[in-house]
């Protein structure tokens, strides 16, 4: 059967930084401002199921991050520290006042560094399905795509078939409006490009170890129990470091967002201090 999810407002544009980034904005004038960054291969189109569930208590946000979704590449960015300053830049230029920021997958570690570099620019984290951990504690695909010398062999490869790949691994239904946004997300050039990104995981999450004893922002991982491309030790990796930091573990994979929804969506609420939605 075939489950209704309700879709995220309609996206908007914006330059930021000199880059052109898609977002939604619910528009809500609600405290606190929860502000979401797109899971990859996917978009913010990813938190179609969770957004019913959270808007009632806050204003929400969503952003495809530069070089992911629809959202415009910029070279210099495909790294999670320099990701990290350009989430800094961009609660800034929203007018987000210590936004609550929910960051899974690849915006792991990118929260993480902004959050260590920038004490007090966000009230709270939820991360997590992003690697973090080091020594590096990968499953394939993601293994492969970080540390295969040879990039330019994916470019032989049509990235819809990686695209639908990574959706296929769902637990749940994906509505077809979503995996196409997802499709056009990375057609072209645009995937293997993003992969950029990741490749950098070996050079910076060492830093990034360096850096988790001195986070002062308190920091909810979330972690699939079965999830075989960013495994669960990188969630006690990050909570066994990070002072304010604790690990959930959720009966999923790894996109747990889509997946389980209302538990992930409860970690979320309950993270922010906020009563989980009942029923």
């Amino acid at each position: 059967m075939t489950t209704t999810i309700a879709p995220v407002p309609p996206s908007r544009s914006r330059s930021i930084d000199g880059v052109h980034i898609r977002y939604v904005d619910s528009g809500a004038d609600r405290r606190p401002a929860v502000l979401l960054t797109s899971p990859w291969p996917e978009s913010l189109r990813a938190f179609a199921p969770i957004w019913p569930l959270l808007a009632p208590h806050a204003r929400l946000l969503a952003v495809d991050l530069p070089g992911f979704g629809h959202s415009e590449r910029r070279d210099d960015l495909l790294s999670p520290r320099a990701m990290g300053e350009f989430l800094v830049h961009l609660v800034s230029e929203l007018g987000l006042d210590r936004p609550f920021v929910v960051a899974p997958d690849v915006g792991t570690p990118a929260a993480l560094f902004a959050a260590a570099a920038h004490p007090g620019t966000f009230s709270g984290l939820v991360v997590g399905g992003g690697g973090t951990a080091y020594p590096l504690r990968l499953g394939d695909p993601l293994a492969s795509w970080v540390l295969d010398p040879d990039l330019d062999r994916y470019r032989r490869v049509d990235p819809r078939a990686i695209v639908n790949a990574a959706v296929d691994n769902h637990a749940g239904h994906v509505p077809d409006e979503i995996r196409a946004d997802y499709l056009t997300s990375y057609e072209g050039d645009r995937f293997v490009e993003s992969m950029r990104y990741v490749r950098r995981y070996p050079e910076e999450l060492p830093v990034l170890a360096e850096l988790l004893p001195g986070l002062q922002t308190p920091v909810t991982v979330v972690t699939g129990r079965h999830d075989r491309i960013v495994p669960p030790v990188n969630a006690t990796f990050v909570a066994d470091r990070a002072p304010h930091a604790r690990a959930v573990v959720l009966d999923a994979g790894h996109f747990l967002w889509e997946e389980v929804p209302r538990p992930y969506a409860d970690v979320v609420l309950s993270s922010m201090g906020t009563a989980p939605p009942r029923g």
